[in-house]
This record gives C-alpha cells, sequence and structure tokens, in this order.
C-alpha cells in the first residue's frame, strides 16, 4: 500500500481514478492543481505523486520545477509529445503514462517503481544504525515502525548531527554547512529549522529530546 498524492484537474478523471487507487488498498489524497498539490506535500508525506501536466493555475511541469523533495512522480498526459517527455525526465519524473490508460497498466508501472525505489533504499549508501534508518531517497526517518517526513533542509540538519552524534555541533557550523551562509547576530533560521524538525519527531515519536541544545555552544544528537 503506497500513500499517493493524486493532482490532476479533471474531476471526472479524478475520481475515477482515486476510486480504483483507494480499491487497490492504496490511500490517497487530491489536488486539482500544482499549486494544491505543491501545498500537500509537507504534511501529506507522499510515496508517490501522480501529476497532470496540463492544467490551470500552475501546470504538472511548473510543479515538477517548484517541488522540495526527491519523491518519485508519475506523470499523466493526454499529449504524447516527446518534448514534454524529455522535460518530465529532465526535471525528475520517474514514469510517464498517456491519457488514456488502464487501470491494470498504471498498477504495473507503480509495482515496478516501488521495486526501485525499495533497491535503492535498501543499498550501502542508507545510513543506518540497529534504532533509526535515515531514507536519503524520500527525505525521512524510520525508527521503529514510525515514519517521520522532513523537508530538505531539516532532513540535512538531521543527516549532519546523526552523522557526529555525541558531538556538540556549533550553529556557525550547522548555518554554514547546511544553510551556506554565516550566522547573524539575529539570525534564527536555523533555530526554526531545528524547532521544526524536533516538533515533527515529537509528534510521531513522542521522543523530544533527539536533538538537544547546549547552551552557549550549538546542538547534538542524542537517541
Amino acid at each position: 500500500m503506497s500513500r499517493i498524492l493524486l493532482v490532476d484537474d479533471d474531476p471526472t478523471f479524478r475520481c475515477w481514478l482515486n476510486e480504483a487507487l483507494v480499491a487497490q488498498g492504496h490511500q490517497v489524497i487530491c489536488a486539482s492543481n500544482g499549486l494544491e498539490g505543491l501545498n500537500l506535500i509537507s504534511d501529506f508525506c507522499p510515496d508517490v505523486i501522480m501529476l497532470d501536466l496540463l492544467m490551470p493555475v500552475m501546470s504538472g511541469i511548473e510543479m515538477l520545477e517548484g517541488k522540495n523533495c526527491l519523491t518519485p512522480v508519475i506523470v499523466f498526459s493526454s499529449k504524447d509529445c516527446e518534448k514534454d517527455r524529455i522535460r518530465s525526465y529532465e526535471l525528475g519524473a520517474d514514469d510517464y503514462l498517456c491519457k488514456p490508460f488502464s487501470i491494470k497498466e498504471l498498477n504495473v508501472r507503480l509495482q515496478a517503481l516501488e521495486r526501485r525505489l525499495y533497491r535503492k533504499t535498501a543499498t550501502p549508501e542508507s545510513l543506518t544504525s540497529p534504532q533509526i534508518l535515515l531514507d536519503e531517497l524520500g527525505q525521512s526517518l524510520l525508527i521503529g515502525s514510525s515514519v517521520v517526513c522532513l523537508t530538505q533542509t531539516e532532513f540535512k540538519l538531521f543527516k549532519y548531527l546523526f552523522e557526529r552524534k555525541g558531538q556538540v555541533v556549533t550553529k556557525q557550523e550547522l548555518q554554514k554547512s547546511i544553510l551556506q551562509r554565516d550566522l547573524g547576530r539575529y539570525d534564527r533560521n536555523l533555530d526554526m529549522h531545528i524547532s521544526n524538525t524536533r516538533r515533527k519527531i515529537a509528534k510521531n515519536l513522542d521522543s523530544r529530546n533527539v536533538i538537544n541544545t547546549v547552551r552557549g555552544q550549538g546542538y547534538s544528537f542524542c537517541f
């Protein structure tokens, strides 16, 4: 079962595909344009995005350009256009389907995509410990059976601290390494990202002390 974000402006097609996917056991949330889709990514944390190219307000291409995550994408289009296919793949799409298509074909492609994702996340590049798995492809944490979805910046911060567990990392080092700029006297951007990461972990794991504040020095990872 996958968490699927379905983005399509055609209400009839959207309803049909939503019902078919739910019948297959997937959890689905829908958006009618790219802007709505972008706003749903961080809250819903989808495993897969299914995205139509031709939409008002924000097109599928614009959503691919604007998304700030590595969630795999299956693109739909009513046009069999080489230029659109190439541009979609260049922007990170994993598959491209021309409408109309059958649910059977979509399921086969979805299963193939999930198998590829499983192989990627099972490689040595995944950072593991007996208690924590960092999924770099999905920018999420797996602790036990709980999944915590993070933004790109939050994931980079957590990974940086995780790799230096037991060490105190100064705010200046984190700011320079992750946010790519010097820490200003009144700059609270780093604190905001740390706070948001803690909140998400606490919400999912009821564990508020994974990232500790060391007064006057910085932060340390402790689990």
